[in-house]
């Protein structure tokens, strides 16, 4: 399945124009806060109806101006993920999933309950009342609410902003599981950027109501000219592959023939993960370095500096293992006489890389 977007629509503040065709996998809308990222999901969901525009998953069309065509929010068989669970309070985990079964239209491609809970691990919960969950148990009751319903695309709208970080690491292998077990569209509104790393099938950025860059994690983050969510966002995505768990609480991976270390994960060896390392956690050098505590060095070539408008620049360097973003000042550039084409050794702290970007295994 694919669903395709074209949306015109104007709002106090913004001008929505935009179009983009989101494959099966999660679509990612990347941006800063105002960007317009919530007004296309509840375009898509019939809570706004925009002024022009289409949108259809495969031959299913939930609207199209030129044609006249509107389906009410109820029948266009989405479902919708919120910040919050939204769970029924008086009513057991059980009966929260079953209400979304209760809902499957005849002829709807249904899931397996069974299936659905053991891929969110939910099973022990069934019983309980939402008031007795904890912030993320109540999201995976959420996600299989919404698949048990026979959707024919999810929605997805900032699912862990009312999150804290353990319940964030705790959510997140779960949206990659539905990411790579389930076949409908899933579109995902973050302004996360180690959200998309781990999660993005494809990512749509936007800027201003309109779509500044669309294409592959990897492609997205690293564009420093887009940078949707400031410069901080800005990163590399890295394919790699675990190669061995150390006694000293490291992981080692083989990242395209190079070595790199960080704290241990429980990914298994051989698997095959992405892994974002932020522009600000990489310092270069224009020597091979020397006396160092940092264990991850990764030489390369210079392809493109791009200075910004204040004191800094992104130094994008070619290496085995792939392109890697430095966020150095324009000072540092100068000193080190660095230039396109150049030699330079990337130099990235094994602490650095948090387990909030290492994602799970490549789709």
């Amino acid at each position: 399945m694919s669903l395709s977007v074209r949306l015109q629509h104007t709002l106090p503040g913004i001008a929505l124009d935009l179009e983009f065709e989101a494959p099966s996998g999660v679509t990612v809308l990347f941006g800063r806060s105002g960007s317009g990222k919530t007004t296309v999901v509840n375009a898509v969901a019939g809570l706004l109806r925009p002024e022009a525009g289409r949108v259809a998953v495969d031959d299913w069309v939930l609207f199209d101006t030129d044609r006249g065509v509107w389906l009410p929010p109820h029948r266009r068989r989405l479902g919708y993920i919120f910040q919050e669970g939204r769970l029924f309070p008086h009513l057991t985990v059980r009966q929260n999933l079953n209400y979304g079964r209760w809902f499957a239209p005849r002829g709807a491609r249904r899931e397996n309950p069974d299936r659905v809970i053991e891929m969110l691990g939910i099973g022990h919960l069934l019983d309980r009342r939402p008031a007795m969950l904890s912030g993320g148990e109540k999201q995976r009751v959420a996600i299989g609410r919404a698949l048990l319903a026979g959707p024919r695309l999810i929605l997805a709208d900032e699912p862990l902003a009312a999150l804290d970080d353990a319940r964030k690491a705790e959510i997140l292998p779960y949206f990659e599981r539905l990411r790579d077990e389930v076949s409908v569209p899933i579109l995902y509104v973050t302004h996360s950027a180690a959200e998309v790393a781990r999660l993005a099938t494809s990512v749509v950025a936007l800027q201003d109501g309109r779509v500044v860059r669309h294409g592959p994690a990897s492609e997205v983050l690293s564009d420093p000219s887009v940078a949707p969510a400031g410069v901080r966002a800005v990163g590399a995505v890295l394919r790699v592959r675990v190669s061995a768990h150390h006694d000293d609480g490291l992981t080692e991976l083989d990242a395209g023939g190079a070595r790199l270390f960080l704290p241990r994960i429980s990914h298994q060896i051989g698997e095959e993960l992405r892994i974002r390392i932020p522009a600000q956690e990489v310092i270069l050098s224009n020597k091979p370095p020397e006396g160092l505590s940092a264990l991850n060095i990764l030489s390369g070539q210079i392809e493109a500096i791009r200075a910004g408008e204040g004191p800094g620049a992104i130094v994008s360097v070619k290496t085995p293992a792939g392109v890697v973003l430095a966020r150095v000042t324009r000072r540092s550039v100068a000193a080190l006489g660095l230039r396109q084409g150049s030699v330079c050794h990337a130099v990235i702290k094994t602490v650095a890389l948090a387990p909030q970007d290492v994602g799970g295994r490549i789709v």
